[in-house]
């Protein structure tokens, strides 16, 4: 499904179908824009103009780079790459086969990599914005609740903002990246049992109402400050999501 939409800013956003992804593009169709949202599966997806809706294999370089260039034909432009997709794994480290280590690697690193090579001469030609997911595993070394892979790959995320935040500031670009910590998706809630789920929550420091666990609407709103035009002097960046679970 797609929409046209005259001059309102384009916004790509993949791993669109999980807990903060339909968090992010709620917020951003707030804003009024076009936003085109990307996931291995559809289903999880909200419709309705102004969206675009595809299927995306973040791994697979021929995809991405065919996925922007419908972007920029149908919509011509884009203006913001939110890259959320990616999926957790777990330790001890003796246990991480090598294979599940390379397939973590591709899909929370490297796909961050093919992503940001192919947008960015689009982003170059708005001096647009690319927001990237870290984690505080990339800040404090993780644990065996994710494992090493996902940890080393958050962590090189934080580098990899920093190296793009230099090489595209001439070109008007901004690059930053969000740190969470526990935030109550999917990812989390189904992925612990109870015992675990008390422990992490208890390891979080800053008390809210009803939870110490964060909110994909928490998440939402810092993507939806980091593409906007009070963050314009903002870039290279990691913002720490974590409620004080890491101090950086």
């Amino acid at each position: 499904m797609t929409a046209s939409g005259a001059a309102s800013p384009v916004v790509l956003v993949t791993g669109a179908a999980g807990g903060l992804g339909r968090a992010v593009v709620a917020r951003l169709r707030e804003r009024a824009m076009r936003v085109w949202a990307t996931d291995l599966t559809l289903a999880e997806i909200p419709c309705g103009a102004p969206m675009g809706v595809s299927s995306l294999d973040v791994t697979d370089a021929a995809a991405i780079k065919d996925c922007v260039a419908r972007i920029v034909r149908e919509w011509g432009r884009i203006d913001h790459v939110v890259h959320l997709a990616g999926r957790a794994g777990q330790g001890p480290l003796d246990r991480v086969a090598l294979e599940e280590w390379d397939a973590l690697l591709a899909v929370n690193l490297t796909s961050a990599f093919l992503i940001a090579q192919a947008t960015h001469a689009a982003l170059a030609s708005t001096r647009g914005s690319l927001v990237l997911t870290s984690s505080t595993n990339g800040l404090n070394g993780g644990s065996a609740l994710s494992g090493p892979a996902y940890a080393v790959a958050k962590a090189g995320i934080i580098n990899l903002v920093r190296y793009l935040a230099k090489e595209w500031a001439p070109e008007g670009i901004r690059v930053n990246c969000i740190a969470p910590g526990p935030i109550a998706t999917p990812m989390v809630t189904q992925r612990f049992d109870a015992d675990t789920l008390r422990r992490l929550e208890q390891s979080v420091p800053l008390a809210r109402e009803g939870s110490r666990i964060g909110d994909p609407r928490h998440f939402a709103h810092a993507v939806d400050y980091l593409t906007s035009a009070d963050a314009a002097f903002v870039t290279g960046t990691v913002m720490n999501l974590s409620g004080g679970l890491s101090l950086d």
